[in-house]
């Protein structure tokens, strides 16, 4: 087998071993999601057990690289402390020598069995949490059999002598060696795969005690580069937790080739074999670091906190804070982030409906140029909302992930259009009575406050729905439409009643008086429409009214 021929076989091997992870993580969250981002959400002030439920959660996922990205998000959004987040990065690389410790055993005879199971198991759509069990034992089976095959890919090269001269030059220089361990780790995004590559690389005898142990530590450094790309370019306190989590490997790195020699010869005397040197290495390796870090949390969370202060907020609202690139890949989490946003969104929203209240009230030409550049503010979010959501719908989502970003985009549509009812035509009548004060009377000034009050109410009611899902207050708020219907039949009956009595006041009063409300009922009809694909869903919504 030639040196290109190993490569690209290589190449395809790594590629079906993310895959195998890919759905083995996928599965996980969708089936599991809640339980493990209860885990990792719950301020885990207490350190081992940080360590422990990062151990469980990248077990569970077969990922490190997963749970980093899902932590740093968690710490980005404040759900978790510094020292809590350092400690479950350190139950993630203890959680990954625990994979390897399990893969490094001949388990030839069981992928065939867990591909078939979850096979079968992945076609039950009737069940949704059987179907995602059959992903993930379909993605372990993708794994091992990936494994095997990198071990078939490896076996040859001891009768190939050209191939075997090259590589065992390449890693006869133990940094040589971690470099390449580092390079391989990022681009196969997995240091439970780069391990196993080593062990092979070990059992055919390319590998040397040193340069086994060397690569090991360039394995464990490079699993902590690809989160911190992931952080990058963002606000600056997003980098903590990745710099930590690479400190830290780098640390242990560092002593670790420093004390390569001692460590190779009580390897030798203890009489591992190499094949089974870098599984018990890794482990040994990732064992030590969180005893030895454990202690210096603390002090390192406030150094990365000086180091990495955030980012000075801007003044203009418009700007999205929660849409984070780096959750992309993570359905749940990046589909909670677009919730953050669309909240914020309606928070624009509400003061959009208080200042609309205050330049009716007060006819206030300052307040309502405020509400017209805040809705230039709706409409940047809703873009970047929008954008965000799309790219969220190219991962492989449940039904449920489609029904919550169908619920948001939704959300966030309506509100959208909220905002330009209220600068497009409410603000147009009302920069009129700033020009004519006599357009409306006092009554009818009235009236359109209490709308506008009932408007903020039932804006805040759709909000609790969208966090909560509370289908008693989605039927509520549906209910309340019919005041608005009462307000826009009163309004179009009085001025009926005037055209009758020939008692039409001068001027267009009724006209904007009728026209306020129409808009304001519009308004409410949006703020609805928020819940009615929870309604459509548990049956509530029928024939559009209510079952």
């Amino acid at each position: 087998m030639t040196a290109t021929q190993v490569i690209v076989s290589l190449l395809g091997i790594v590629a079906l071993l993310l895959w195998g992870v890919g759905l083995v993580s996928a599965g996980v969250m969708a089936g599991f999601g809640p339980s493990l981002r209860q885990i990792l959400a719950t301020r885990l002030d207490n350190r081992l057990a940080a360590i422990v439920g990062g151990t469980l959660v990248t077990m569970a996922l077969q990922s490190s690289t997963a749970t980093a990205m899902m932590v740093t998000s968690f710490t980005a959004g404040g759900l978790v402390a510094l020292v809590p987040a350092l400690s479950v990065m350190l139950g993630a690389n203890l959680g990954t020598a625990l994979i390897v410790q399990v893969l490094s055993f001949n388990l030839g005879l069981i992928y065939p069995l867990l591909i078939f199971t979850g096979y079968v198991l992945q076609r039950r759509r009737a069940n949704p949490r059987l179907s995602e069990v059959g992903r993930i034992l379909l993605g372990l089976g993708v794994i091992l059999l990936s494994l095997e095959l990198l071990s078939a890919l490896v076996v040859p090269l001891e009768h190939a002598p050209d191939v075997r001269q090259v590589m065992t030059l390449i890693v006869r220089d133990p940094v040589l060696a971690m470099l390449l361990a580092i390079l391989f780790t990022v681009l196969a995004h997995s240091s439970v795969g780069a391990i196993l590559f080593i062990m092979s690389l070990a059992e055919i005898g390319i590998l040397s005690a040193p340069s086994t142990i060397a690569m090991v530590v360039g394995a464990n450094i490079g699993s902590a580069i690809n989160p911190l790309l992931a952080a990058s370019g963002g606000d600056r306190s997003h980098l903590r937790l990745p710099v930590g989590n690479l400190a830290n490997r780098l640390a242990g790195g560092v002593v670790t080739m420093l004390l390569l020699a001692p460590i190779s010869a009580f390897a030798d005397r203890f009489g591992l074999p190499l094949q089974r040197l870098a599984p018990d290495f890794h482990l040994a390796f990732n064992v030590v670091m969180a005893l030895v870090s454990v202690p210096l949390l603390p002090a390192a969370a406030r150094l990365l906190t000086r180091l990495f202060p955030e980012d000075a907020r801007p003044e203009d609202a418009g700007r999205p804070l929660y849409l984070d690139a780096a959750s992309l890949n993570r359905p749940k989490v990046a589909l909670a982030n677009a919730a953050r946003e669309v909240l914020r969104m309606a928070d624009i929203a509400e003061a959009m409906l208080a200042g609309s209240r205050k330049v009716f009230r007060d006819a206030d030409p300052i307040a309502l140029s405020r509400i017209r550049r805040t809705d230039d503010e709706i409409d940047r979010l809703y873009g970047a909302v929008r954008r965000y959501l799309s790219k969220i719908s190219q991962n492989d989502l449940t039904e449920s992930d489609k029904r919550r970003l169908f619920e948001i985009l939704d959300f966030a549509v309506n509100i959208e259009h909220v905002g330009d009812i209220v600068d497009a035509n409410l603000m147009a009548i009302a920069a009129q009575r700033i020009d004519d004060r006599q357009i409306l009377n006092e009554e009818e000034m009235v009236r359109i406050g209490e709308m506008h009050e009932r408007l903020i109410a039932h804006l805040r009611l759709a909000v609790s729905v969208l966090i909560d899902g509370d289908a008693t207050s989605a039927r509520q708020l549906v209910a309340e439409k019919e005041r608005f219907r009462d307000y826009e039949r009163a309004a179009t009956e009085e001025q009926f009643r005037q055209i009758l009595s020939g008692q039409l006041p001068k001027g267009q009063s009724a006209n904007r008086y009728l026209d306020v409300v129409r808009d304001l009922k519009r308004i409410e009809a949006h703020i609805a429409a928020t819940v009615y694909p929870l309604l459509e869903r548990t049956g509530d919504l029928k024939s559009s009214r209510l079952a």
